[in-house]
């Protein structure tokens, strides 16, 4: 389950890259770096107290 969360928070990290320096789409792009980043704390705290 810890790989599945990495390859979607990296996912979510690189569509915001792209987005960010390729096409601006507004707000959409920033809500995945938000979301990228809570899967990434998420798995964090979830991993300490395993």
């Amino acid at each position: 389950m810890r790989g599945l969360l990495y390859l979607i928070a990296v996912i979510l990290i690189i569509g915001w890259i792209l987005g960010f320096f390729v096409y601006s789409v507004g707000a959409i792009i920033h809500v995945l770096l938000v979301i990228a980043v809570i899967v990434i704390l998420l798995d964090i705290i979830r991993g300490r107290r395993a």
